[in-house]
């Protein structure tokens, strides 16, 4: 009985710290039709905080665990808002491409970004599908799960760190 209670309590406890370690998802990324129609993509983290990996992933189907066939990634630190054409991330960025560069039909689409510091960790995080993106009226952006305006968006990102 003894150890049975020993060894609930020591997964109990390792469970709280290892959650406590883990980085948060903030509404910090939308996309949206930039003044020719194409998709944008706006990245917004926490004041002047650094991130790392801002990337793109497609993939077919509404899984987006999927295998990635479509988007971008990047390595190395960056800071600054973002604002940018969806498929053309800021050249400094030096983004590694694959598949089509522009958004199919029935896949999932993934933009993300994370900063990662001891006890303050967060991911900027959006998924959302070609479709979604076409159901966007003029004015709106795709974030959070949902379409917005893009004040509402600057407003949500803002409070959100």
């Amino acid at each position: 009985m003894r150890r049975t209670v020993l060894a609930v309590a020591g997964t109990v406890g390792a469970t709280a710290l290892l959650g406590g370690c883990a980085a948060v998802d903030l509404p910090l990324v939308a996309v949206g039709p930039g003044a020719d129609g194409a998709p944008n993509a706006l990245i917004r983290p926490c004041g002047d905080d650094a991130y790392r990996g801002p990337a793109l992933d497609g993939r077919a189907g509404s899984d987006a665990g999927g295998l990635v066939t479509t988007g971008w990634d990047t390595r190395g630190e960056h800071t600054g808002d973002a604002a940018f054409p969806l498929f053309t991330p800021p050249a400094r960025w030096h983004a590694r491409h694959r598949g089509a560069r522009r958004l199919l039909p029935h896949h999932t689409y993934t933009l993300s970004f994370g900063h990662y510091v001891t006890g303050d960790s967060y991911n900027g995080v959006l998924t959302f599908s070609a479709e979604d993106f076409a159901a966007l009226r003029p004015g709106q952006v795709r974030a959070d799960g949902r379409a917005m305006s893009r004040g509402d968006f600057e407003k949500l990102a803002a409070e959100s760190c």
